[in-house]
């Protein structure tokens, strides 16, 4: 993560993108509420003086890692990011979406290898936790699916943000705090997207209770 915290110094301005499904595309599930994409934005281009910095976000509802590549000049090359933020696998772990754990581990290695060809540093993340008992055709692949996210940023040596970890600890702490993040079995609410943005803000080091969008009201406990 320090090297995005480098970038984050520099007083050039950067591009941001973050790829993913449903959960980051944010639709329907805030409810009107901004996601955690923009959330990040506000915390950079306005609280933290980087207004020239460009935020994108080309995620999709129903999307998979193999849908990442199937577009991925126009939802990734063509915008040239300087980082790339991706949180998938929800769908990916579907056993209606047929993609085996296997193919998912090779489609995640392909795609940071060619975000890496466009000089893009990949930020990796896992994603929120599946309400238990739920969603039978996902849950009990999800744990691996999830393992296989913080492999592969082990294996090239990239930044994680591991919110699914994050998430399970605070359920531990106060069970059933789950539910108030959550819109239905795997769409974080607008307090769930909050939950989202702080951790991203934590890891960056960006985290400040004095500024505004670090005072978020957020139901349930965060430490």
């Amino acid at each position: 993560m320090e090297r995005v915290r480098v970038l984050l110094k520099s007083r050039d301005p950067l591009k941001w993108l973050f790829a993913g499904d449903s959960i980051t595309h944010g639709a329907v599930h805030t409810f009107g509420s901004r996601d955690y994409t923009e959330l990040f934005s506000e915390r950079l281009r306005s609280e933290l003086g980087r207004p020239r910095d460009i935020v994108i976000k080309t995620a999709i509802s129903g999307h998979t890692t193999s849908s990442l590549l199937e577009d991925f000049d126009w939802r990734h090359a063509q915008f040239a990011p300087d980082v790339t933020f991706v949180m998938i696998g929800m769908n990916d772990c579907s056993a209606a979406r047929n993609i085996p754990l296997a193919v998912f581990r090779d489609n995640l290695a392909e795609l940071v290898r060619r975000l890496g060809a466009l000089r893009s540093l990949v930020v990796l993340q896992t994603t929120c936790p599946i309400l238990p008992g739920t969603a039978p055709d996902r849950e009990p692949n999800f744990p691996a699916y999830m393992e296989a996210i913080r492999a592969a940023a082990a294996e090239f040596t990239l930044p994680l943000v591991d919110h699914t970890r994050r998430w399970e600890d605070l359920e531990r702490k106060a069970p059933g705090s789950h539910f108030y993040w959550m819109s239905n079995a795997f769409h974080p609410n607008a307090a769930g997207h909050r939950l989202f943005a702080e951790e991203i803000y934590r890891e960056l080091g960006l985290w400040d209770p004095a500024a505004s969008s670090c005072r978020f009201f957020r139901p349930g406990p965060t430490e």
